[in-house]
């Protein structure tokens, strides 16, 4: 697996209380993977993954009470110091992993005292950056950054005296639809319940109940009738032969998703468009359209606006369009 997702798992792993530690060899390989991961930054200048995995590898190992490298820890100050974190201008969660895993490392005493320092001094700026990205709805980046920020706050103690902590939870509260995958209520249901992801390393374990139980869904409600979605699809890079690649009417049924709009046109001409979506943990993601690929190693993505150019705040699979919108697929740089 991706060291993001190994990482999210041991994290996971680790706050279910697992009376022995069968998960040793899987803390080993996430080691490998960030070593391999080291490797490739030295020749790229940047890590093979994301510095959103590597700073989630280095959390996990943090919680698990690993050491890590004190050159890998100092690449990552200078990445954030330089402002390298970037991705489709929103760098909140990024930068928000990086805090928590800087925090994590310096409360267990894993590094020195001089880099410790700086450990704190980055994570407060962190901290300082997540009130500069928020917005006046008191979203922080986007809505699904918003519970890292969040995390930060908490972790750093910034949550009792930073105004924006409350903001950013109401915000939290008023949004809680867009959570609806494993991997996005993960961000904040600890955030709700006033912890990060650095409590699961001092959590108490010996007299922890049996409290899981399965979840009764309810589907959703269905709404009758149907609407219009005008699709756009942009690619204003260089090497593409054409600013706009395609623009239509898609006729869907109104409780239809976005991801059910991209089907539908596909279904309408597949010659005119065509579109190949990947599934992670988060839910659906668009990897190509029109034969055009989202791929990290060209550091681009396809970004998804809604009217006036707002980037999408949900997933293709929970939003749902209102009749008349207006969605723009653009290929974009990071």
């Amino acid at each position: 697996p991706h060291t993001g997702r190994l990482a999210l798992y041991l994290l996971g792993l680790q706050a279910t209380c697992p009376p022995v530690s069968p998960h040793r060899s899987l803390v080993t390989w996430l080691k490998y993977y960030l070593e391999k991961d080291w490797r490739g930054s030295q020749e790229r200048g940047h890590p093979v993954t994301s510095y959103y995995q590597y700073g989630l590898g280095v959390l996990a190992l943090c919680v698990h009470r690993k050491r890590v490298r004190d050159q890998v820890v100092q690449r990552l100050l200078t990445a954030q110091h330089h402002g390298r974190l970037g991705h489709g201008g929103n760098t909140v969660d990024t930068e928000a992993v990086l805090a928590l895993a800087f925090t994590c490392l310096q409360q267990r005493k894993l590094v020195g005292t001089e880099l410790a320092a700086k450990l704190r001094l980055a994570a407060h700026e962190a901290s300082r950056n997540m009130t500069k990205a928020q917005g006046p709805d008191g979203v922080i980046g986007n809505i699904y950054s918003t519970p890292w920020a969040l995390q930060v706050f908490l972790a750093t103690g910034a949550c009792q005296t930073e105004p924006a902590f409350g903001q950013a939870m109401a915000a939290l509260l008023e949004n809680l639809e867009a959570f609806g995958t494993a991997a996005t209520m993960a961000q904040a249901l600890p955030v709700l319940h006033g912890h990060s992801y650095l409590d699961i390393a001092s959590r108490h374990c010996g007299e922890e109940p049996d409290t899981l139980t399965p979840l009764d869904m309810e589907p959703l409600p269905e709404v009758p009738g149907n609407k219009t979605v005008q699709l756009v699809v942009e690619c204003p890079l260089p090497w593409c032969y054409d600013l706009r690649l395609y623009d239509r009417l898609v006729p869907v049924p109104a409780a239809a998703s976005l991801l059910d709009v991209l089907q539908a046109a596909a279904a309408l001409d597949p010659r005119e468009f065509r579109f190949h979506s990947q599934d992670t943990p988060q839910g659906p993601f668009l990897t190509q359209v029109l034969g055009l690929e989202a791929r990290q190693e060209k550091r681009n993505y396809w970004q998804i606006l809604s009217a006036s150019d707002t980037p999408l705040q949900m997933g293709i699979a929970e939003y749902r369009p209102p009749d008349g919108a207006t969605i723009t697929l653009r290929l974009s740089e990071w």
